[in-house]
């Protein structure tokens, strides 16, 4: 714990200067700072803090500021007001500390020589999955898919929705614990202005909420898949959900792809669950044609197999006009079906959500409820407000013009600049998948492009085989850089490459 010490003893200007959230008003940084300064001990209970005139003069701000920062830490317990000797840090913070008074400052835990190891059963870790730089968003060019976009952000009628959902009312119906329910209005949202673009009717417990895509991926995977089950994946495809059904059994069988998506092959014959991308296929971005999505819904019910259908932006089509979901085929309840809701808008809020059937759907919330109980119920209203307002499809349609511009414009930069390169024609989506010459290994190219600023996804990840061959594909995101960039962008991946190759 740091030394503790008297008012008078305390670098103010200092300590301020250490509160950086410039998001805060200066009353809500020296509130920050005064709780900071009695939490980690620098101010003892019972000792005085400056008075608001003093305090002021050394943070260089008006005393009325100092003044209702002291008012509302004495109204939250912090501070205690003192009738002509002002103020004091309450004595009851004298619980509220890590260590006594005096005791030495805590150092490294000590080694306990346990080897984890040895204790795993799992090692998620090891696992190949797609790697971004932490730096990301300070790099010039972050050709880095589904990531956020600062200047899309609807801010204005996100900040409304989180408002509104803080009114008396709304409190009272997400403060509450919901066990293993959702927010009906979201769920409502769902039903009836998500689901019918996608040609899905689904009864209110039918829909569940999940902590996107990924986590519902989890929950069918740890109910269904055991070490015998068969499941085919896409290949290449999205390998976080290979890793999530690697988890659960070895049984994992390649299904190539083409450009009209997931090819009929006697293969399918042999799985008990089938992943599939149908509206945007991962990595691909092919779209599934309505025949193999008829063939694949009658294999599935010959065979007695499963299909599981992420839907992922499906909604980002240039033409305006979404693809009908596999499930809207469905007519022997034979596809579960996955969304995102948050992966267009903000990755960081994580929603999503399933569709299953009734009986299914008791055992998910059930699993669900050992997990995390409910996705937090707070973002569950804010969202659904989001939706019902309006703000959600306004956002789509407004995204899909924006990524429809930017696609273009990368397309002719990759046709300028890396005439070597390409890959089908963008329809929809935030990302390409592109084809490099033969010779390419672009694993190597990656981390050479992220020296000059330029991130790119290599495709090697998304093959199930870690050995495979194809070395020549990369994935080029465009949801995070602003089309003003991507042509130079483009252009500084082509002076690595020319450099590469030498």
């Amino acid at each position: 714990m740091p030394e503790s010490g008297s008012a008078g003893t305390v670098q103010w200007s200092a300590l301020f200067a250490r509160v950086d959230d410039y998001n805060l008003s200066l009353q809500g940084r020296i509130r920050k700072m005064l709780v900071s300064a009695i939490l980690s001990g620098h101010l003892p209970p019972g000792s005085p803090v400056p008075s608001s005139r003093e305090l002021a003069k050394a943070l260089g701000v008006a005393r009325n500021t100092t003044v209702f920062a002291y008012q509302q830490l004495v109204v939250e317990g912090y501070l205690e007001s003192r009738e002509r000797s002002g103020h004091y840090v309450a004595k009851g913070m004298a619980n509220q500390q890590a260590a006594p008074q005096g005791a030495p400052a805590a150092g490294p835990p000590p080694r306990t020589g346990v080897d984890w190891s040895r204790r795993l059963v799992f090692h998620p870790f090891s696992q190949r999955n797609i790697v971004k730089p932490a730096n990301w968003q300070s790099l010039p060019y972050p050709f880095s898919y589904a990531q956020f976009d600062a200047q899309q952000f609807p801010t204005a009628e996100w900040r409304e929705c989180c408002l509104r959902a803080l009114s008396v009312l709304d409190i009272r119906m997400w403060a509450p614990d919901l066990i293993a329910s959702d927010d009906p209005a979201l769920v409502e949202a769902i039903r009836n202005q998500v689901l019918p673009r996608r040609g899905i009717w689904a009864e209110d417990n039918e829909v569940m909420v999940t902590l996107g895509a990924q986590h519902a991926l989890y929950l069918v995977a740890t109910l269904l898949i055991h070490g015998h089950t068969v499941v085919g994946m896409e290949d290449p495809g999205y390998p976080d959900a290979r890793n999530i059904f690697a988890h659960r059994t070895e049984r994992l069988v390649p299904l190539p792809v083409d450009d009209e998506g997931l090819i009929p092959s006697p293969a399918l014959r042999e799985c008990d669950y089938v992943f599939v991308t149908p509206s945007h296929q991962c990595p691909t971005n092919a779209t599934l044609s309505m025949e193999r999505r008829v063939a694949l819904l009658e294999l599935a019910s010959r065979t007695d197999s499963i299909l599981i259908e992420d839907d992922y932006e499906t909604e980002n089509r240039y033409d305006g006009h979404p693809s009908p979901a596999l499930k809207s085929l469905d007519k022997h309840g034979r596809v579960l079906y996955i969304g995102s809701l948050s992966k267009s808008f903000a990755p960081g809020l994580r929603l999503g959500y399933i569709v299953a059937p009734r009986e299914l759907m008791v055992e998910l919330r059930a699993l669900r409820r050992l997990m995390i109980r409910h996705p937090p119920a707070y973002l569950q209203r804010a969202f659904a407000l989001f939706i019902s307002l309006g703000h959600y499809h306004a956002l789509l349609r407004r995204l899909s013009q924006v990524y429809a511009e930017r696609a273009q414009v990368l397309q002719e930069a990759v046709r300028t600049h890396l005439p070597q390169f390409g890959g089908r024609p963008i329809h929809g989506g935030s990302s390409w998948w592109v084809e490099g010459p033969p010779d390419l290994d672009t694993d190597r190219l990656a981390q050479a492009a992220l020296r000059a600023g330029v991130v790119i996804e290599p495709g090697r990840v998304f093959y199930q085989d870690p050995r495979s061959q194809d070395h020549r594909h990369i994935r080029l995101g465009f949801s995070s850089i602003h089309r003003d960039r991507i042509a130079e962008g483009i252009a500084a991946l082509a002076r690595v490459v020319a450099e590469s190759s030498r």
